[in-house]
């Protein structure tokens, strides 16, 4: 009996640290003026179960190692088993030495339409496509942890990166949006094939350089770690140079923007001047933020 109560408890105790993520999945059906509100209960606990619980790699997280996120369903439209909603995915990861939590990923997806009966089991199958629900969320999953891994070493996301484009490469077979190059600029399928990219090499060495080698250094030296963020932003100036209007600059600044602004707004001084000349020049979509820095 002993033994076996270790068993289990070693079980746990395993289990708990293979769990990459801490989400918060949230469901809202507000639009659909659905009276029996039931389904979309379930539906949220499905997915915080599905997107907690699931082993999503081989490596072991510990608890302060997991990944913070949240995402948010709307759904729009419901009938039977159908539904239309769009899906906002936001990610952070700790400061060293803080308690300060840093957005690393803010992202909405309008294309987020699927089919779902109440208790359906979700389960994610790497070799086939089975579900755009249990598919949009896994990929969004690996994204996330790409992402995060990005921001820890350099380029270290590219195994969750290419997971995320399997996702992609099963579901083009699929009638559901998002997923195919030729469906318009900033689908998923743009997103990871971005991200694993030559072509956009400055985004990732900017996400590391900005987050390690900047934040995670500004308790201890405030003035180095704003100059090492400056630079990092800088980088964007030679990857516009070579792709304009870069999805992924757009879904860093989505993130970052009033972080930033907060960042270069106290403490030890920096070239404000030439900082906001290069916000303005990379994220001019943001240039009202850009204006709000100073001393």
């Amino acid at each position: 009996m002993r033994k076996l109560f270790l068993l289990f408890f070693l079980f746990g105790f395993y289990v708990a640290l293979a769990q990459e993520l801490n989400c918060v999945v949230t469901v809202n059906s507000d639009q659909v003026g659905q009276t029996n509100q039931q389904i979309f209960r379930t539906l949220e606990r499905s997915l915080n179960d599905f997107v907690n619980k699931n082993k999503w790699t081989n490596r072991v997280y510990r608890e302060n190692e997991r990944v913070n996120a949240r995402m948010f369903i709307t759904v729009t439209q419901y009938e039977s088993d159908r539904f239309e909603a769009n899906i906002q995915i936001q990610s952070s990861r700790p400061v060293y030495n803080t308690s300060y939590e840093s957005p690393v990923f803010n992202y909405k997806d309008d294309a987020f339409n699927f089919q779902y009966q109440e208790f359906e089991p979700l389960v994610y199958n790497p070799n086939s496509f089975d579900s755009n629900l249990v598919a949009v969320i896994s990929y969004y999953v690996y994204i996330m942890l790409g992402l995060d891994a990005d921001t820890f070493s350099l380029e270290g996301g590219d195994e969750y990166y290419r997971l995320a484009q399997n996702i992609v490469t099963q579901a083009q077979s699929s009638n559901y949006a998002g997923w195919n190059q030729e469906t318009g600029e900033r689908t998923r399928f743009e997103l990871v094939d971005n991200l694993l990219s030559n072509s956009f090499r400055e985004y990732r060495i900017a996400l590391y350089n900005y987050h390690r080698k900047g934040l995670d250094i500004l308790g201890d030296n405030n003035s180095t770690g704003k100059q090492i963020i400056a630079g990092s932003l800088r980088l964007f100036e030679t990857l516009i140079s070579r792709r304009p209007n870069a999805f992924l600059i757009q879904t860093f600044f989505d993130a970052k923007a009033e972080e930033i602004q907060n960042i270069f707004s106290d403490g030890p001084k920096v070239d404000i001047i030439k900082l906001k000349e290069t916000l303005n020049k990379v994220a001019p979509f943001y240039s009202n933020i850009w204006n709000e820095i100073n001393y």
